[in-house]
């Protein structure tokens, strides 16, 4: 079996399956600039242990290449590592805690105690944010994501001819949830995570394009900054 602590090079496969969905062998060893030789034992080692899958696939007249994903096993073990790295190691209370709480006060009451807890969080992302460019504030807001545990990043985009005439606009991704036991139980709370994305950035109009409660290897959220169109 594979321990905790993973040799390095398949902690890398498991972080890019998980932030790319899948990829060949020869795709890994590109990205991760190691020999396909190599690449082929660490999966062969990741398969044994269940922790990543594959399905081959026809490509023209070549060999037929398989090309590997994280298994349900190989993502909850990556989400573990990843929540035990931060100090998150206490989901399971959490999920109870909330539990109980809903069952002492009511699911209603329960989602007002968890919007205000985002609101607070909001209040204080918006500190540490800082008044900045957007880009500025989107990196920034990525950097407090990574630091609780979230395998985030962002990048710019083009907007669209249709959006031609709108101002900035950036993709904020997260790989992981570190709240993902608790999100599973109570998926209200990504509702709340959307509407305190949007009060950090409130020239900002924030929409999710990804979520991994649907079943995608990721949570992506579009944020376009508002523009007001000159009176003129």
């Amino acid at each position: 079996m594979v321990t905790t602590q993973q040799p390095s090079t398949k902690q890398d496969i498991l972080q890019h399956l998980l932030k790319q969905g899948q990829a060949t062998a020869h795709q890994l060893a590109a990205e991760l600039d190691i020999s396909p030789q190599a690449i082929r034992r660490h999966l062969k080692d990741l398969e044994t242990d269940e922790l990543i899958s594959y399905q081959t696939i026809q490509v023209g007249m070549g060999r037929p290449q398989h090309v590997y994903q994280l298994s349900n096993k190989g993502r909850d073990r990556l989400q573990r590592t990843l929540s035990d790295r931060f100090g998150d190691s206490h989901g399971q209370f959490a999920v109870s805690l909330l539990g109980t709480l809903a069952e002492t006060v009511g699911y209603d009451q329960m989602s007002s105690i968890l919007r205000k807890q985002w609101e607070r969080k909001a209040l204080e992302y918006r500190d540490l944010v800082g008044n900045g460019s957007l880009q500025e504030r989107v990196a920034n807001l990525v950097e407090l994501r990574k630091a609780e545990g979230y395998m985030a990043e962002w990048y710019p985009v083009e907007p669209s001819d249709a959006d031609k005439d709108s101002g900035s606009q950036f993709i904020l991704t997260e790989h992981n949830c570190a709240i993902s036991n608790v999100a599973e139980s109570f998926p209200s709370i990504c509702g709340h995570e959307l509407e305190m994305f949007a009060t950090v950035l409130p020239d900002c109009k924030v929409e999710r394009t990804h979520w991994l409660i649907d079943g995608e290897h990721r949570c992506g959220y579009l944020v376009q900054a508002r523009f007001e169109k000159s009176n003129a």
